[in-house]
């Protein structure tokens, strides 16, 4: 976790957060003020931001949205009001509404990115001013300090190489908390190829198949929101165990970039998963992230003990095999 300390101070109505990275300061200033590359961060896992404008100047403005797992929109800006290449980016963050009009019902804030060499990296420095004692309490209730702290621990995969940092290192699963996994996976190819291997049935037939000796005899998916998609597998000669399917529906569709659907194992009596499955690109290199909501600890539990990770793991290669490499 790069965060070093995030805290509030009541008396001066400021929020403050302190990160440290192992990159030039350059490096760290270009995060920010990149729209594609911020948007990899600017928002918690499960809403992350999307930037429809960006001008990144004094008088500028940049227009953005966090999308939850269940579709809803947040929608904000930032007014410029300074930029000093790369020491410092101040701006006023405003909650707006679908239309790019300021929402004054929500609480305004000023916002200061402060970046300074350390040693051998650099730190960024977050302040964030409030207008009343009543604002910075609101803001506390709608858990920006907590999603300050989760969004910028995104940040080191941003900042990092990813062939260096990803690539080659197979499936990795993290278990977040009680009820969320963090699956990840880096592929030498483009999103937008890697979007059409996880959307297209002959594809997908081509790949998803877990270990070997299974087959896909079910791919349909009705690719809108609020559709809804089938797969089913069973085993081919003899290999053991029983036919079995997913059945669930389109929350989040964001072509190449995101996919939010809900999962549950046809005919079982468990509640749906939640899938939030995204995928980011730079330099020829698609980092794959699936951020998985459970029910509950038990069924994360079950679901992990049936060798999931060894399970994708197997479907990836076959994937790489299969299709990028016959694409490429």
């Amino acid at each position: 976790m790069p965060t070093t300390s995030v805290h509030t101070d009541p008396e001066e109505l400021t929020m403050t957060l302190v990160a440290e990275f192992p990159v030039p300061v350059e490096r760290l200033w270009g995060a920010f003020a990149d729209p594609r590359q911020l948007e990899r961060f600017w928002g918690p896992p499960g809403f992350p931001a999307t930037f429809t404008s960006f001008d990144l100047r004094p008088g500028g403005r940049a227009d953005y949205r966090m999308t939850s797992p269940q579709g809803e929109r947040f929608h904000a800006l930032w007014q410029v009001t300074a930029v000093e290449e790369p020491e410092r980016i101040t701006f006023r963050d405003l909650f707006s509404d679908a239309d790019g009009a300021v929402d004054e019902s929500l609480p305004a804030s000023e916002t200061v990115l402060s970046f300074e060499r350390v040693g051998d990296g650099s730190r960024v420095t977050v302040l964030t001013s409030f207008e009343s004692s009543a604002d910075l309490d609101a803001m506390i209730q709608m858990g920006m300090l907590e999603g300050y702290t989760q969004a910028f621990g995104q940040l080191d995969t941003v900042l990092a190489d990813l062939r260096e940092y990803a690539l080659g290192k197979g499936t990795v699963t993290d278990v977040v908390d009680d009820t969320h996994v963090k699956i990840t996976r880096a592929f030498a190819a483009p999103r937008h190829l890697l979007r059409r291997a996880h959307t297209e049935p002959e594809l997908v037939r081509r790949w998803l198949l877990g270990p070997d000796g299974w087959e896909m005899t079910v791919c349909e998916n009705h690719l809108v929101v609020g559709g809804s998609f089938r797969q089913a597998w069973a085993p081919v000669g003899d290999t053991e165990g029983e036919a079995f399917g997913f059945e669930g529906e389109n929350l989040v569709i964001e072509p190449e970039r995101r996919m939010v659907t809900t999962e549950r194992m046809t005919g079982a009596p468990f509640p749906a998963n939640v899938n939030d499955l995204q995928f980011d690109e730079a330099d020829g290199v698609t980092l794959m992230t699936l951020l998985i909501t459970y029910p509950d600890q038990a069924q994360r539990d079950m679901i992990l003990a049936t060798g999931m990770t060894d399970g994708m793991e197997s479907s990836y290669a076959r994937l790489e095999r299969e299709v990028l490499t016959a694409a490429a």
